[in-house]
């Protein structure tokens, strides 16, 4: 007998069965910690559209992948081959927030980490991962900023630069035209929450003062 008739016969014949118990509990387990994804998500979503959709999609890609590591952990070549076939597949979504992406990258390895049938481990991370994602939500909602677009003719533009300097505001845009000027400026959450924006109507010549939520990014 050649030694690859052995390694064929040996390991790659080599089937294991998934008992009805241990396929309930890795499923219990990959549902409990898929709806901890799930409410967190919603809970420390701080964009500018929740998609609902997306979220329903981290609950069902931790349950989808632990069931496939569940499965092809009882039998090599059908690892192999579902390899093979998961390589083929292209994703075309585009992902708008680098947030979203830590959120696949945390619902696909919860999934492989119980499907791999380590559930201590599993809850251990889960609860790591949770704790950092309520802190970083913390932090991002207190240095959170907003934009205020200010419209108003020539001769309020003194007294609107007056009352951003005195509020802090960071002067991004400022454009200049013979129907009047527009101002945008870069406030925290604490002076667009206020009634500031109001303040600014009330002076004359002021025709409109919009607040408006960003990311941060703003093109120089």
């Amino acid at each position: 007998m050649k030694f690859s008739d052995i390694f064929k016969n040996k390991f790659l014949s080599q089937v294991g069965s998934i008992s009805p118990v241990d396929a309930v509990i890795t499923l219990g387990i990959a549902i409990v910690i898929g709806l901890l994804i799930f409410v967190i998500y919603k809970k420390t979503f701080s964009g500018v559209m929740y998609s609902s959709s997306f979220n329903m999609s981290l609950l069902l890609m931790t349950v989808i992948t632990a069931v496939i590591i569940m499965t092809i952990s009882s039998n090599v070549v059908l690892s192999l081959g579902m390899v093979g076939a998961l390589s083929i597949i292209r994703f075309r979504t585009v992902i708008k927030e680098p947030v979203d992406i830590m959120y696949l990258f945390w619902a696909i390895s919860m999934g492989i980490i119980v499907g791999a049938r380590q559930y201590l481990f599993a809850f251990i991370c889960a609860a790591v991962i949770a704790v950092l994602c309520f802190v970083m939500s913390a932090m991002r909602k207190r240095d959170r900023m907003y934009l205020l677009i200010v419209r108003g003719n020539h001769e309020s533009s003194a007294l609107v630069q007056k009352a951003l300097k005195a509020a802090g505001g960071r002067i991004r845009n400022r454009s200049v035209s013979k129907k009047g000027v527009e101002t945008i400026v870069e406030i925290n959450a604490k002076i667009a929450e206020s009634d500031f924006a109001d303040k600014l109507l009330s002076i004359d010549g002021v025709s409109s003062a919009v607040v408006v939520n960003y990311n941060g990014e703003y093109a120089e």
